[in-house]
């Protein structure tokens, strides 16, 4: 919720040596998807000796994040309330979760890391009330490292979903999210110091209607220490009107996600002429980059549909975990949490078949639920 739905409706970095499908790695596999779907198979950062089952430890704020968040509010209502949310937490039972597409995908992150807390650090902008008190609480419940800009001028941005029946209303006003201000937070040295320290960055790309100028002093930092930053397309509108920042940044991205109607609209922006989900992913990857010690990845989810992965040597796709139509409560927060749990295991430098699987997984638990909220533990192996 106050996320992104996957597909219709609705990325620790080592040393480039040690991590092939984002190195220079011509080998074996360019072209071919027979053989364990070559490069993608031995991964976006090889795993540690042991594989899957090796256990590794991470440090505390391993991942960042940065984005607009937002305070999810939940309640059932009646239909006649729905023009009238604001008296929501007045007239009903609500429940509070920590949300906004980026937080979502880092909280998910840490769901399924576990341990340590606090692997994933979170900027972003609140109001100085009583919803970014309770934003504050519910992040460090899901044991995020949060450090929000707080300020007086706008309040903490919400989002109010309204559940009437199997029917959901969704009405977000981003409010003080939209108040992040770069040289009174990002800048600080305390601050700066979390970024420095994340091997794994991840921005979703609504964030580049709020600050660019953050979005993209922190995907050069990345870039310039070799380490992964990850960029999502977001939203359709964000290829159309925020095309100058978007391509601003997009040199410096090793990992994009994105959606099949996201894909296709920067496809037409970017005068691809295809509307081939593959060839648009394969002519995304190929697009300028800065560090060309790290290959680009892209990964295009489709809902339900096979999710469409491009590396230099080759396009592969994946399919997605199967689940009953019975069993699905809400899309919502699919395309979200399968960042988290495709970010989850890219700080454990996986292979990407792992990172995809893993995202697939994530999602395939939050839509079984209401909003981007998910079990106490996770059951990934």
């Amino acid at each position: 919720m106050a996320g992104r739905a996957g597909g219709r409706g609705g990325a620790r970095g080592g040393p480039a040596e040690r991590c092939p499908a984002l190195s220079r790695d011509r080998g074996a596999g360019a072209g071919r998807r027979g053989d364990g779907a070559g490069a993608a198979a031995r991964g976006l950062c090889r795993g540690r000796p042991g594989g899957r089952g090796a256990m590794a430890t991470l440090s505390e704020n391993v991942l960042f994040g940065m984005g607009n968040p937002l305070l999810d509010i939940c309640a059932v209502v009646d239909k006649d309330f729905l023009d009238k949310f604001e008296e929501l937490v007045k007239k009903f039972k609500v429940e509070y979760h920590a949300g906004g597409s980026t937080q979502n995908s880092v909280k998910v992150a840490q769901w399924m890391i576990q341990k340590p807390h606090k692997a994933a650090t979170f900027f972003g902008c609140i109001g100085k009330d009583k919803f970014g008190e309770i934003l504050k609480k519910k992040a460090e419940e899901a044991h995020v490292d949060a450090h929000y800009y707080e300020q007086s001028e706008e309040p903490t941005g919400t989002c109010a979903a309204c559940i009437t029946s199997d029917n959901r209303s969704l009405v977000a006003n981003l409010a003080a999210a939209n108040c992040y201000k770069k040289e009174k937070h990002l800048d600080l040295e305390k601050n700066w110091k979390l970024v420095e320290k994340a091997k794994v960055y991840y921005i979703a790309g609504f964030f580049l209607t709020v600050s660019p100028e953050a979005v993209l002093k922190v995907a050069a930092q990345a870039s310039a220490n070799n380490k992964i930053f990850s960029l999502n397309l977001s939203a359709p509108f964000i290829s159309q009107f925020y095309k100058e920042p978007m391509m601003k940044v997009m040199p410096y991205v090793d990992v994009l996600f994105g959606n099949e109607t996201e894909a296709a609209t920067f496809a037409r922006e970017q005068g691809f002429e295809t509307e081939d989900i593959k060839e648009i992913a394969r002519k995304t990857q190929a697009l300028p980059k800065v560090n060309t010690k790290r290959q680009r990845i892209v990964v295009f989810t489709q809902g339900k549909d096979d999710t469409v992965l491009a590396t230099e040597n080759e396009v592969t796709t994946f399919p997605v975990v199967v689940s009953d139509q019975s069993e699905i409560v809400d899309t919502n927060g699919a395309g979200d949490a399968f960042v988290g749990g495709f970010l989850s295991q890219l700080v454990y430098d996986r292979p990407v078949t792992e990172c995809i699987r893993a995202g697939h997984y994530a999602a395939s638990v939050i839509i079984k639920r209401s909003g981007c909220t998910f079990p106490e533990k996770p059951d990934f192996h």
